[in-house]
Order: C-alpha cells, then structure tokens, then sequence
C-alpha cells in the first residue's frame, strides 16, 4: 500500500488563504497583517544551500523590483532554521552578489508547510516542494503552481501570471494562451440571444466567432 501523503490540506483556487505566523528573516510573522491588503506571492523551496534553491532565490532577489512594480509582495519559506536562512542569505550575497530584501520563514514544525500542501511523501518527508501561491489583496488564492525539487521556476511565466490576473481583474476579461501585456485580451461571451446580437455589430472588437472576439485595451 503506497504511503500517506503529509499534504494535509491544500487551499484551492477561490479559497482565502490560511492565516498562520511564524518566524521569519525580518522577525515574527503574522501572514495576514503582513500581507495586508497587498497581492502576495508565498513560494517555498527544498533547502538552503541546495544548488537550484540558490539559483532560484538569487533570481527572486535580482527580479525583486519587477514585482515590487506589480504592487507584489514575496516571502520564501522552507523548514531550514533561521540561523540556516540569515548564513544562506549571507553566502549569496558574497557568491552570487545578490540582496534577499523579502522575508524566508523558517518552518521547521512544518506547521504552515502542511497548511499549504507544501510536503509531499513521494519527493521527501523533510523537505518542501518548489510549492508557489499567488494571493490577491482580499487574501484570496488565485494560482497555485508546482515544481519537483530537481526543476527550477521560471520567473518570466509568475510575472505573466501576475500580470494576467491584474489585467483580468481589472478590465473584466479573459487571457488567451501565451498572452503577454500589450496583446490582445478575450471579450467575456454572451450570455443572451440580445448580446450575441450586439457582439456580431460591434467594430471594437476582432470577432472569430460569435463565442470568441479579442479585443486592445
């Protein structure tokens, strides 16, 4: 019989995310005050000095004001102690020439990686997954992505996304695949005879089908 999985619970898209404090690089924690009323990306990595980990915090720190940009706050996390995460953070600044400005928690009861769904037996019982969550500002989660420890993230794809979800929300529309800022976005369908009508009228818009029309912001 195959083992349980520690992922205990796993917050789905629409659900609010789990509140939880916990120490942290720049001190105690609580997540929702500090998060505030900010969009928030959580992410968690196997472990400190681990070679894809480092190339992946280092990429964080340098990309750090693309996301501050976005109105984005960052804060890392894996079960390492904080006296393990400040000497991280000291060699790749020294190696790497790079400045972890956000928080790493420190979640050695692994109390907030299960909140998360972070663990998973079949990689490792003692480590999290390259587990990321992107949190809107009334703390809802809007994405969740996933990663094996042996594949680093790619940044450029979690500045899309945020920029897709900002996009959305605020125009009302909806992405099409690979759309990056400055294309085109997908116009709502219609939800009545009255609109398919009006959506077949309409010059603003690049209509394919009465289902699917593009429209520039």
């Amino acid at each position: 019989m195959s083992p349980l999985l520690t992922t205990t619970s796993l917050p789905r898209i629409g659900d609010s995310a789990p509140d939880f404090e916990a120490q942290s690089t720049h001190g105690p924690l609580r997540f929702s005050a500090w998060r505030g009323d900010s969009w928030t990306i959580l992410f968690s990595h196997p472990a400190d000095f681990t070679p894809v980990c480092s190339t992946e915090m280092a990429e964080f720190a340098r990309r750090y004001a693309e996301f501050q940009q976005r109105g984005v706050k960052l804060v890392g996390l894996s079960v390492d102690s904080i006296h393990s995460h400040l000497a991280w953070r000291e060699n790749l600044k020294s190696v790497l020439g790079v400045d972890i400005a956000f928080p790493i928690i420190s979640d050695l009861s692994m109390d907030v990686a299960r909140l998360y769904g972070m663990l998973h037996d079949r990689q490792t019982a003692v480590a999290t997954v390259r587990a990321l969550f992107v949190i809107d500002p009334k703390g809802i989660v809007r994405a969740l992505v996933y990663y094996p420890l042996n594949v680093g993230r790619n940044l450029d794809e979690i500045l899309r996304l945020v920029d897709a979800l900002q996009t959305a929300d605020q125009h009302g529309c909806a992405l099409p695949v690979n759309w990056k800022p400055g294309e085109s976005v997908i116009v709502p369908p219609p939800r009545t005879v009255d609109e398919v009508n009006e959506r077949m009228q309409r010059k603003d818009t690049e209509r394919i089908d009465f289902y699917l029309s593009k429209k520039q912001l």
